[in-house]
Parts: structure tokens; C-alpha cells; sequence
């Protein structure tokens, strides 16, 4: 591979940016190509399919034959509270293929006995996200109760594009929550994408069951993004 074209592709990875690696089966030609670039015809349509579903492989694509080699960032889920639903979450979470970490500053609950492997920060919540900021491929769970906790990472989530806000609480709650964020210089328009209560509507009430309910909702999240994006570059092509 072209040094350069690797450089590129080592940053777009280290970024946490989706990247497809796309090389000219027919004279060994290759170039990158990123989720916002613009592309036609029917390179567009294959390219994204291949960001929709994550999968490599080879494409017949405006008289030319291609491997497509998908680079996408794992998907990051990131839950603010070391709680009894963060319990449940954690290990459902890691089986659905998300690398998670819990934050929490009160260092009762953020314990590895609680928690076994699972990546656990007993701090606040801006100190680790200044070291580890959130960006597109993160999901954000806030279920602390607590809005000297929560709100931060909250605002956060929002202003770097998470594909999911989630905040548990009910809608008194939340009201109150929004009306927070909006003093604190939350774009308004950005406030509709926390979805609260968090998790799906389906009846949950222990916390393995909102656990459930939440990540069921992420996933939907996930999942959405990708059509969604797929369809913008049909669109755009």
C-alpha cells in the first residue's frame, strides 16, 4: 500500500472517522474515500451500502471491479452513573459488540467488585471526557438522577453529535433538565435529541429491564444512523 494513503488511513482510524479503503482490482490502484465525501453514479450506491453495513467486499462499480475494505469506529457507549441499571447494561452491552465505560465520581458505586471487568472512571465526568471526548460513534446513557453529574456530559454528548442521548428520569424531570441545559447554552434545537425517559417504551421497571430497554434503544439508534447516512449519499449521488 501507497505510505501515504496508509498515513491517511492510520489517522481517519485513530480520529474514530469511518474510512473505506477502496482498490482497483483491475490495475491495483487504490484511494480512501470518507463518510463525507462526495462521490456518483454507482461507486456512490456501493460505497454506501458498505458504510451502512460495515462489510468488505468486492463491487462491480462503473465498469470497474473493486474491493471495498470497510474501516468503520467501534461503537462506543459511554454511561454516566455506576448504578443498579449500569450493572445490568455493562455486560449486554459488551455482548452486543459496544466498548463501554462507566463514569462516575462517587467511589461507593464506581467499584471493579460492581462492575468486574468492564472499564470504570471513579471521576467526574469532565475529567474523563477532556481525556477521552465523545464524538459521532458514541452513545451517551446519563442515569444518575444527579444534574451535577449528568448535565455535563449531557451538553457534551449534544454539541459532539453522539448518535444517542439518552437521560433516565421522568418528564418533570426532564423539563427541569432541558430548561438547565438552555441556561447552561445548549442550542435549543439540539435539546429534541435526548431521548427521555431513556429507553424504549416497553413497560420496563427493574433495572434489568430498563437496561434492556435502553440498549435495545441504542442499538435502533446505531442502526438508524447508518440508513439514514446510506440514504443521504444515494440522495447526494
Amino acid at each position: 500500500m501507497d505510505p501515504n494513503l496508509l498515513q491517511k488511513l492510520n489517522q481517519a482510524r485513530n480520529a474514530r472517522r469511518a474510512a473505506i479503503l477502496a482498490t482497483d482490482l483491475g490495475d491495483g490502484s487504490a484511494t480512501l474515500i470518507g463518510e463525507v465525501d462526495t462521490l456518483s453514479g454507482e461507486l456512490a450506491e456501493a460505497v454506501a451500502r458498505a458504510f451502512a453495513s460495515g462489510k468488505s467486499g468486492q463491487v462491480e462499480a462503473d465498469g470497474r471491479t473493486l474491493f471495498l475494505n470497510v474501516h468503520l469506529p467501534p461503537a462506543r457507549l459511554v454511561v454516566i452513573g455506576a448504578v443498579h441499571i449500569s450493572q445490568a447494561l455493562a455486560p449486554m452491552a459488551t455482548l452486543a459488540g459496544f466498548d463501554i465505560e462507566i463514569i462516575d465520581p462517587r467511589t461507593a458505586f464506581a467499584t471493579q467488585e460492581r462492575f468486574g471487568t468492564s472499564t470504570l472512571h471513579a471521576e467526574w465526568p469532565e475529567d474523563v471526557l477532556r481525556r477521552r471526548p465523545l464524538d459521532p460513534w458514541c452513545a451517551l446513557a446519563a442515569v444518575t438522577h444527579d444534574p451535577k453529574i449528568d448535565d455535563f456530559p449531557l451538553k457534551a454528548a449534544l454539541e459532539a453529535g453522539c448518535f444517542y442521548v439518552g437521560a433516565l428520569g421522568s418528564r418533570k424531570t426532564h423539563a427541569k433538565r432541558l430548561e438547565r441545559l438552555k441556561e447552561q447554552g445548549v442550542d435549543p434545537t439540539l435539546l429534541d435529541r435526548i431521548r427521555a425517559p431513556i429507553g424504549l417504551p416497553i413497560g420496563a421497571a427493574s433495572p434489568a429491564e430498563i437496561a434492556v430497554a435502553t440498549l435495545a434503544e441504542i442499538i435502533g439508534a446505531l442502526r438508524g444512523r447508518e440508513r439514514s447516512q446510506a440514504a443521504g449519499r444515494e440522495r447526494a449521488a
